[in-house]
């Protein structure tokens, strides 16, 4: 893996092409404060790697030990902080490039927490089609039967049921980096990315090259 970046989701909007006059729908990362926090090698460590952190908060709202390692590697308390794994022969950079990380053109992964729904029943969380709709059946959006009578006599494992839904991570890969602003601290992906607005999300190298008849 190499050097991404952490940001935070503020929402979408739309460009267009220059040339086709195309309409690009977007979605805008404020990644702009990315702060280089430490750099861990083979030697000292076991693997390469440099901790990034993200968007300050306050003293008062972190806890004594992570309080301390901000401290020892001169730096204010953030709310994100992750590590970015390099290669063991690939040496980690000693400080992070910010925005120029990535260019306009780029193919990239977003990875983010999906939108919380609360407790929702099979018809919403699964796309159950319900049962029917008439002659008083009074089942209309319930789940239906999932016992198994004698064999094995419990409910299977991974039964789609109604239950929590939403708020897990998720990736988004092979997105398009469509534009880099330096002077408003974002960059414009194509398409949508996981989360709410205001979610922290992360921005990685894709993964899986695309193709160019992709």
């Amino acid at each position: 893996m190499s050097l991404g970046l952490l940001g935070k989701k503020l929402g979408m909007t739309r460009l267009f092409d220059e040339k086709s006059q195309a309409m690009i729908p977007v979605t805008v990362i404020e990644v702009s404060g990315n702060t280089c926090l430490q750099v861990k090698t083979v030697e000292k460590d076991g693997y390469s790697a440099v901790q990034v952190g993200y968007d300050d908060k306050k003293e008062s709202r972190t806890d004594k030990p992570s309080l301390g390692h901000f401290k020892k590697y001169g730096s204010t308390p953030k709310y994100k902080v992750q590590e970015f794994r390099f290669p063991a022969d690939q040496a980690a950079p000693e400080t992070h490039t910010g925005l120029d990380t990535f260019t306009a053109g780029q193919w990239v992964d977003v990875i983010g927490t999906s939108k919380g729904r609360g407790f929702q029943g099979a018809v919403k969380r699964h796309g159950f089609g319900g049962l029917k709709m008439t002659h008083g059946s009074m089942m209309h959006r319930r789940t239906g039967a999932i016992g198994c009578r004698s064999t094995p006599g419990r409910v299977w494992k991974n039964q789609k049921m109604p239950g929590h839904m939403g708020d897990v991570p998720r990736t988004t890969q092979n997105l398009k980096v469509v534009a880099v602003r330096p002077e408003d601290g974002v960059i414009l992906i194509s398409g949508a990315v996981p989360g709410a607005k205001g979610s922290y999300v992360t921005v990685r190298p894709a993964k899986k090259k695309k193709t160019a008849a992709a």
